[in-house]
């Protein structure tokens, strides 16, 4: 972020608690902030007429929550929800608009990171269309590791199985599957990754082309 931005910014930056499960909008809500995941991890899911929901995208520590308020919609048919709990800031909407309505450098940035975003939620679409649920599966847990410091990620089966909008069997499968090829372990409610190279080995292209295109457009956030 640029200084003078970042400095601006500094004294309406709020530090918050983002607990497992807390709801930061609702599908159709207006966005009262922006959020910058700094430990947590929030989940942005669409949510059907029957209840039933999946994950169109996943942002962390490289991203913000709530660009529908910049890009011109106030609000959005998604929900926000936090998928792992951890801290993070929050910003008020009028303070977001304003900055992005200078059109100097954050313009850019905010520009760029929701092309990514794009690029998140539409390998999203093909890979739960074409892949099979193990590659899937590989995926969201690639995605999710990248974001938290360390292997361990505290999440139940059923909280996946919501996320990729399948059948909690399907997870259950697809996981015993990755346990016995030695990628990952799994205790109720915690899984670690293993084999991070096996894991990538075995997902589909599309972990690889999301991470590549967050790598291009955000180089200096995200470059390893």
């Amino acid at each position: 972020m640029p200084e003078e931005v970042w400095q601006r910014w500094l004294p309406h930056l709020e530090a918050v608690e983002m607990p497992l499960g807390q709801v930061l909008y609702e599908s159709g809500s207006a966005l009262n902030y922006v959020y910058f995941p700094t430990t947590a991890i929030v989940s942005l899911l669409y949510l059907l007429e029957n209840g039933a929901s999946a994950e169109i995208a996943g942002v962390g520590n490289e991203g913000i929550v709530g660009v529908s308020l910049f890009m011109g919609g106030e609000s959005t048919p998604s929900r926000a929800v936090v998928q792992s709990a951890g801290l993070g800031y929050r910003l008020r909407a009028n303070i977001m608009k304003e900055e992005f309505n200078r059109a100097g450098p954050l313009l850019h940035l905010l520009l760029r990171y929701t092309q990514a975003l794009i690029t998140q939620m539409a390998q999203t679409a093909v890979c739960n269309r074409h892949h099979t649920l193990d590659q899937q599966l590989c995926r969201w847990l690639l995605l999710t590791a990248d974001r938290l410091q360390g292997n361990d990620l505290v999440i139940t089966q059923e909280l996946i199985a919501n996320m990729l909008g399948v059948r909690r069997e399907g997870v259950t499968e697809a996981a015993r599957n990755l346990r016995q090829a030695g990628l990952i372990s799994y205790a109720r409610g915690h899984i670690s990754v293993l084999d991070r190279h096996g894991l990538e080995h075995r997902s589909c292209e599309c972990y690889a082309v999301v991470k590549r295109e967050c790598q291009r457009l955000l180089p200096a956030r995200l470059a390893t």
